[in-house]
């Protein structure tokens, strides 16, 4: 079925908007991006962003989830080139090794976490991706012999994300001790 262009031109602001979003958050804050900033940034008037969406929160819930499903999707894919538990950890690390902790996707998920503190569709968004990602790799390590393994993989994924916290206060620390203590988590 043919998109007519008045709608396609439609999903391209709608996409800027969330681009737009997906920027602002980390730049500025959560609570610091209002419509007006996000429209100018978008190139469009405040008001398309209400004909978009239903209200700048749901613009940036949307956005935001979006974007954290992207970085989620790249481990499937790891998982297919890994070998053992122990490859698998080090895949998992590897991908998240170009984060800072200060870059604009490090940053995007701390606010992330932070908003969803307060917001329920928000919390409830980033509660089924972490479950999807778990019982996705907690499958794999299952099948891989690990032992209670979907807990195993919730802790990987929160330990990952609180060494990415940590990596933004002290960039010094070594990834290497990190990684051997992860892999014996997985043996």
């Amino acid at each position: 079925m043919a998109v007519s262009p008045a709608a396609a031109r439609g999903q391209a602001v709608r996409q800027r908007l969330l681009d737009a979003a997906v920027a602002l958050v980390p730049e500025l804050g959560w609570p610091a991006v209002s419509t007006r900033i996000l429209a100018e940034r978008a190139g469009v008037t405040p008001s398309v962003v209400h004909y978009h969406f239903p209200s700048l929160q749901v613009l940036l819930v949307e956005g935001v989830l979006g974007a954290m499903r992207e970085v989620a999707g790249a481990f499937a894919p790891m998982l297919e080139t890994a070998g053992t538990p122990e490859e698998a950890v080090d895949a998992v690390l590897a991908s998240v090794g170009g984060y800072t902790g200060t870059d604009p996707t490090s940053l995007l998920f701390a606010e992330a976490y932070l908003a969803a503190t307060r917001d329920d569709t928000l919390r409830q968004g980033i509660r089924d991706l972490l479950a999807d990602l778990r019982t996705k790799v907690g499958g794999w390590l299952a099948a891989n012999g690990v032992a209670e393994a979907e807990a195993t993989a919730a802790v990987l994924f929160a330990t990952v994300d609180g060494l990415l916290l940590h990596r933004a206060l002290e960039p010094e620390t070594d990834p290497g001790v990190m990684a051997a203590v992860l892999r014996r988590l997985v043996r």
